[in-house]
């Protein structure tokens, strides 16, 4: 009878469309699930999840773009976190500028800005305001490649980040926490780091998993500069494999939603706090 009452209240449409959302994201994923576990005729087992973790290039890769991503989370945080603060503190018309910026990531296309890399630092290049031209491109080293990466996936993750970040801006008072700190002797990096960042705790959470989420689903910056990454080596695995590319496939989904469930619980605590507070 509760059943009955409870349905009698949802309205229908809504329900249809709910449920075909659902639908929507739920069937491809059963579907790859399905597929990945069918390596063997007539048999469901997981060899395809143990050849594909065995396989020392997943290994190799995975930990490549963890680390990348780790080092564009941190970039970004240095960048976008004292500029949106200083913003919303004394600059609040410059907002729509940087707003305008940011979203550039989103209009240029990810092919665009890798060939764009390349033609900039694949030669030599001459330092500005000065005579001094470096022999070398930095595209020739391991560690100028791997810069240039990281700064390709800082614009790329930019429209999020900075959006997570002035978002959670939006939900504190910055003028009377500096007030405050400033009547109590605190300097400006003091300011920053332990007045505003734990403040800032949920947002930045969330803009530094979207980030992950986005270095480790990337192929295009990653396969133009040709550095060993996750997502081009399951791209290149497809070529020859169907059943382990569809494993790593499915464990990545498992992944995600994983770091989504760790910014709800991390949110709804902060939430709860406050309510409780």
């Amino acid at each position: 009878m509760n059943l009955l009452s409870w349905l009698r209240k949802v309205p229908l449409w809504s329900g249809f469309w709910y449920t075909l959302g659902v639908l929507y994201f739920i069937l491809p994923l059963y579907a790859t699930l399905d597929f990945s576990l069918r390596i063997q005729r007539d048999v469901i087992s997981l060899l395809a999840y143990q050849n594909a973790f065995a396989d020392p290039g997943f290994l190799k890769t995975f930990v490549y773009s963890n680390i990348l991503a780790v080092i564009t989370i941190l970039f970004s945080l240095l960048l976008i976190v004292p500029t949106s603060y200083w913003i919303r503190l004394r600059l609040p018309e410059a907002r729509r500028i940087v707003e305008y910026v940011t979203t550039l990531a989103i209009v240029i296309p990810a092919i665009v800005m890798g060939f764009g890399l390349i033609s900039v630092y694949g030669a030599p290049i001459k330092i500005p305001f000065t005579s001094i031209q470096l022999t070398d491109s930095l595209l020739n080293s391991p560690v100028g490649t791997n810069f240039i990466v990281i700064m390709g996936y800082t614009v790329l993750a930019l429209p999020l980040m900075y959006r997570s970040v002035d978002t959670g801006m939006r939900t504190i008072d910055v003028r009377v926490l500096t007030e405050a700190a400033q009547s109590l002797g605190a300097n400006w990096f003091t300011i920053i780091v332990r007045v505003i960042l734990p403040n800032l705790r949920a947002s930045i959470l969330s803009g530094a998993l979207l980030t992950f989420a986005i270095v480790v689903g990337e192929v295009t910056i990653s396969s133009i500069l040709n550095v060993p990454a996750f997502s081009p080596y399951l791209w290149l695995m497809g070529q020859h494999k169907a059943y382990e590319p569809a494993a790593l496939s499915f464990a990545s989904f498992l992944m995600i939603w994983a770091s989504m469930g760790v910014i709800q619980i991390v949110t709804g605590g902060r939430a709860q706090a406050s309510v409780a507070h």
